[in-house]
């Protein structure tokens, strides 16, 4: 299957990609497929209801907050993070819904928006139905939908097969100039064409955009990343959701300027970037998913940890722009292929599918940079992902808080870990990062539901909410 860099880093709001972005994007195609289809106007009821993990950790989450504001025709990249929970409230208030802000009906979302705790649909654990109907109740259009991880949204005309047993996504048929679908092939393709594996990823890229525009768009997602370290550094107070969590960013922002030196406290630095994202995500800011809005944090902290303590301050600002292009487009080809063999959702394979393939992807972006050789990017790619192995999805409250903040930035130190030590090899290495994306697979399959982020398990039940 076709996947674009752009598909994996894509600008949306906080708390989370499968439970906000996905739901988001679902609820907005259901909206523009009634009014394409000629049934807007006919519609006199409307019925959501949120499924498996959805149902579980939708309210932690945000998915009805998500799912009301996509009917209205918001998106996830678009949309004022500053005034949507008012004009939520608003909605709630006046038990009314405005489809796409153009045909008014009334909705109660506390009957008319369903969260299962413990239902679950077929094919992935992020499923949501939605059905709209006439004015005698009969059903005008019903569709469903599943969230699959990292903001990506599947409906079921998009699979083959029935069940979960037998469902896939349909393929993209895009011809890309170097298809692969594993590491191996990566490399083989690597070692043919001469090509490093961001050179390679670009001249796929262009099978959807020039490369103007690809490097125009991966600078841009930079930037939005660049900000949202920033607004995470200097804002303060509580995070919402009941859990009471101080941000902590600013202060420790503060506290490392005072102590100086900020090259023998880089490691600091880069904790602190990581958790200044998530912080931001937490309070439903402005995030790129990375691959996930779970995990957001560890790309722009490692990324920002090269331009900051690695680049020589010689480096001119056209070739900064050159590593952010090459960076992204690097760890952006690690991500697809756990997109492709595995799983980027934390409901489907644990917590080691989002903070661990984003560290994979971020310790093969570093020693892209670094000037690592394809092999060396792999088995940076690989350490960091065979580290994070078993790592469970176990969020306190069904809130992205604790302990998905702090684990961001553990997860860039090692990102950085892993593409040190596979600078100081030459690429050869036991395990292969196929194996160890097969592994994943397999260990999330194994994993017990209460440990994908189900909040029924794991630190969601051992620690006090207060």
């Amino acid at each position: 299957m076709a996947i674009s860099v752009f598909d994996l880093f894509s600008v949306g709001i906080g708390p989370s990609s499968s439970h906000t972005v996905g739901p988001m994007r679902a609820a907005g195609i259901f909206a523009h497929r009634l009014k394409n289809e000629g049934l807007l106007h006919a519609t006199a009821g409307l019925k959501a209801e949120l499924f498996g993990s959805l149902g579980a950790t939708g309210h932690g989450h945000g998915t009805p907050k998500a799912v009301l504001l996509g009917l209205t025709g918001h998106s996830p990249r678009t949309v004022d993070v500053e005034t949507a929970d008012d004009e939520v409230a608003a909605m709630r208030a006046a038990k009314q819904l405005s489809i796409l802000g153009a045909h008014t009906i009334p909705f109660d979302p506390d009957t008319q928006l369903i969260l299962h705790r413990r239902r679950s649909l077929p094919y992935h654990a992020n499923g949501m139905t939605l059905c709209a109907y006439d004015a005698a109740g009969e059903v005008l259009l019903a569709k469903t939908y599943y969230s699959v991880g990292g903001g990506f949204v599947v409906d079921t005309d998009a699979l083959d097969g029935e069940g979960a047993g037998g469902a896939r996504i349909k393929p993209d048929d895009t011809v890309l100039r170097h298809p692969f679908r594993t590491g191996d092939e990566l490399l083989r393709l690597s070692r043919e064409t001469g090509l490093s594996i961001s050179a390679l990823m670009l001249d796929n890229e262009k099978a959807w955009r020039t490369e103007a525009e690809i490097r125009a768009g991966l600078l841009d997602i930079w930037q939005v990343m660049r900000a949202c370290v920033q607004r995470g550094m200097s804002r303060e107070g509580i995070l919402p959701g009941g859990l009471k969590v101080r941000r902590r960013a600013a202060q420790s922002a503060r506290q490392l300027r005072a102590e100086g030196d900020p090259v023998a406290h880089a490691m600091e630095w880069i904790t602190l970037y990581a958790m200044a994202v998530n912080e931001e995500n937490a309070a439903g800011g402005r995030v790129v998913t990375a691959p996930t809005n779970g995990a957001a944090g560890i790309i722009p902290a490692v990324l920002r940890y090269y331009l900051d303590f690695v680049a020589p301050p010689s480096l001119s600002p056209a070739d900064q722009d050159d590593a952010v292009v090459r960076f992204l487009l690097a760890a952006g080809g690690i991500g697809m292929l756990f997109k492709e063999n595995a799983s980027i959702s934390g409901a489907e394979v644990g917590c080691q599918g989002e903070v661990g393939s984003a560290c994979s992807m971020a310790a093969g972006g570093l020693a892209e940079i670094l000037g690592g050789s394809p092999e060396q990017v792999e088995n940076a790619a690989e350490i960091g992902m065979e580290h994070n192995l078993g790592l469970t999805c176990d969020p306190v409250g069904g809130l992205v808080q604790i302990p998905c903040i702090e684990r961001n930035g553990m997860a860039a130190v090692k990102a950085v870990t892993a593409a040190r030590m596979a600078m100081r090899g030459d690429g050869r290495h036991h395990v292969s990062l196929d194996k160890v994306i097969k592994t994943m697979k397999e260990t999330g399959a194994d994993m017990k539901v209460k440990y994908k982020e189900t909040a029924r398990g794991g630190l969601a039940v051992n620690v006090i909410e207060c």
